[in-house]
């Protein structure tokens, strides 16, 4: 990237190495006016980029952020669906962040990649700043695909990856949390629906869903790695955690993890190759009150890293896309 300063009509974009573009705006008393106003330039900057933080902007509490991600959106904001981990909803759309531990690192991974039909941008934006870390680092797709050995590519371009998860009350969303739902029949609907086989035992809950690693982008058809095989396998977990979940659940029972879309286990190696190609191509920028984040969900991952203190950073979903 250029280390040069440009200027779009919506304010002044930073593009210095090793953070995200940044865009410093001044909309005066009307955040929301602005992103009504300024909608297509962001969209073209994310278009170029693949994201851009929004500096200045000053949202200040829920309803003022969610109006600001509505505006930002194409149809407005989405739903959640089959999360793997709880969020909390904040009305008109709006998301708290991921429930996972603040000590824990969030390696990066595309949005909901495991639905056929993903949100094509997350929105981020930043209320409470923590007092260290808690930057949402961002990578991207196509660059992390080009630094993998090719070998892997095609056998998962060919197989897919398989997403298995076994729903329990006591780590991450129970399922009625991740359908929204505490209606089986429903449940079962929604599965046969999306392609995703599952089985009862008892009250609980296993699913496993087939899907493709591989994606061109729907707008300038780039390639890109869109997927969460490292993000939602057992060695992405903090070795601690790891151990309790297996003696707890056994090896096939764990919570979630991700097989080759043959069923075979992906193991530590293939999932080290993965988060080693992430972290080459990753950025960031922390956190300072009222940003605001645009990412383009297909083209650009993003992460979570450990944090201390208080942190309030609120995640909006838009714009589903058919990935065919």
């Amino acid at each position: 990237m250029s280390s040069t300063m440009h200027q779009p009509a919506a304010g002044n974009l930073d593009l210095r190495p090793g953070r995200p573009p940044i865009l410093w705006v001044n909309p005066g008393p009307d955040p929301v006016g602005w992103a009504a106003h300024f909608r297509n330039d962001v969209r073209q900057i994310v278009a170029r980029h693949g994201v851009v933080m929004i500096r200045g902007l000053g949202v200040r509490d829920h309803p003022q952020t969610a109006a600001v991600f509505a505006r930002l959106s194409a149809n407005g904001l989405l739903p959640e669906r089959e999360a793997f981990a709880p969020r909390t909803p904040l009305g008109n759309g709006l998301y708290s962040s991921t429930q996972w531990p603040a000590t824990q690192q969030m390696c990066l991974h595309n949005e909901l990649s495991y639905l056929p039909d993903p949100p094509a941008f997350m929105f981020f934006a930043c209320l409470i700043p923590p007092a260290a870390g808690g930057a949402t680092p961002v990578g991207d797709a196509s660059a992390v695909l080009q630094a993998l050995p090719p070998a892997l590519v095609a056998r998962l371009e060919h197989e897919g990856w398989l997403l298995v998860r076994n729903y329990n009350d006591e780590i991450g969303a129970s399922w009625a949390e991740a359908f929204g739902t505490s209606d089986r029949g429903a449940v079962e609907h929604y599965c046969r629906s999306q392609g995703i086989e599952f089985s009862w035992n008892g009250d609980s809950l296993s699913t496993r869903q087939r899907r493709r690693a591989v994606v061109r982008h729907p707008v300038d058809g780039r390639p890109c790695w869109f997927n969460q095989v490292a993000f939602l396998n057992e060695w992405t977990l903090d070795p601690d955690i790891r151990e309790y979940l297996v003696e707890s659940y056994g090896p096939d029972g764990l919570p979630f993890t991700t097989r080759f879309g043959n069923g075979e286990p992906i193991g530590e190696d293939v999932v080290n190759l993965i988060n080693n190609a992430y972290a080459a191509h990753t950025v960031s920028e922390p956190w300072q009150a009222g940003d605001v984040m645009v990412v383009d969900n297909i083209r650009t991952a993003h992460g979570r890293e450990p944090y201390q203190g208080d942190r309030e950073v609120v995640v909006g979903m838009a714009d589903a896309i058919r990935l065919g």
